[in-house]
């Protein structure tokens, strides 16, 4: 983190691009009943893609390693952000108290739907690190502590959280409002779904919410916030404790109907 707050240079891309991106500003394109919006945050991911050592080579490695190390500053600062959303609209919060909690359980589907499906595509230990959750930090964090990096459950994680970083925002901002034009939905319920521990995805998601329904849009974010900061508390719990014993016992079914044996035996980190 001291060399990425050292290099000077990585601080004035990022404020070249967050001011061109807001010069760009906010764009929305009707889609049928519902809108696409298009926020600064994808035009500075795109840029900022485009400038990496495989097409314009205005950042070196090193630069993007000294970035990477950066980001969970950036994000506590974003999550200050919201956080003086919620005290303004705690009542509205606590009225959604128990919503917001049965939306945890929620997050349970990715594994239920994520594990047979990465399976009968010719995954196979990979598939437990990569769906058993949305894999952010604290789940990179926690299949790197059982299982190791190294491994295929380590393997199948990054991979996930590489996908999410570069499509992720771009995905959960399509996602919530071609849902809120078509399916009979409340943006308020949206805006709880958004917060599955992704600070980004939950911007992405919320931003284009509230550009859908203006008039609400402060209780949109307090919801989407509190339901993140939920997820972040509880999140890595709910991952310990049920969505890897059953991300694991959903493996060896859907392995054994598919391949017609048992899989391998799980190694966990510290088994001899």
């Amino acid at each position: 983190m001291k060399e990425g707050i050292k290099n000077v240079k990585i601080h004035a891309i990022v404020l070249i691009l967050v001011v061109v991106s807001e010069f760009i500003g906010i764009h929305s394109f009707k889609i049928g009943p519902g809108t696409l919006v298009l926020l600064p945050m994808l035009y500075a991911l795109i840029i900022g893609s485009l400038m990496g050592p495989k097409f314009l080579k205005v950042v070196k490695q090193k630069d993007m390693v000294d970035a990477g190390s950066l980001v969970g500053v950036t994000l506590m600062l974003l999550m200050a952000r919201y956080g003086t959303l919620v005290g303004p609209n705690l009542p509205a919060i606590i009225k959604s108290g128990p919503a917001l909690i049965l939306q945890e359980f929620g997050n349970l589907a990715t594994l239920m739907l994520g594990i047979p499906l990465a399976v009968f595509l010719g995954l196979k230990r990979e598939a437990i690190g990569a769906a058993h959750s949305v894999a952010r930090e604290p789940n990179v964090a926690l299949i790197g502590d059982i299982y190791g990096l190294d491994g295929p459950e380590g393997q199948g994680v990054m991979g996930v959280y590489i996908c999410g970083t570069v499509f992720g925002t771009i995905f959960y901002g399509l996602m919530a409002t071609t849902a809120a034009a078509y399916l009979p939905i409340s943006p308020k319920a949206l805006a709880m779904a958004s917060g599955v521990g992704s600070a980004s995805m939950m911007t992405a998601s919320v931003g284009s919410l509230s550009a859908m329904f203006p008039d609400i849009a402060g209780e949109l974010q307090a919801l989407g916030a509190a339901s993140n900061m939920l997820s972040g508390l509880d999140g890595l719990y709910m991952s310990l404790w049920m969505a890897l014993p059953m991300s694991e016992w959903l493996y060896r079914v859907t392995y054994k109907a598919k391949y017609g044996t048992a899989p391998e035996r799980f190694v966990r980190k510290g088994d001899e």
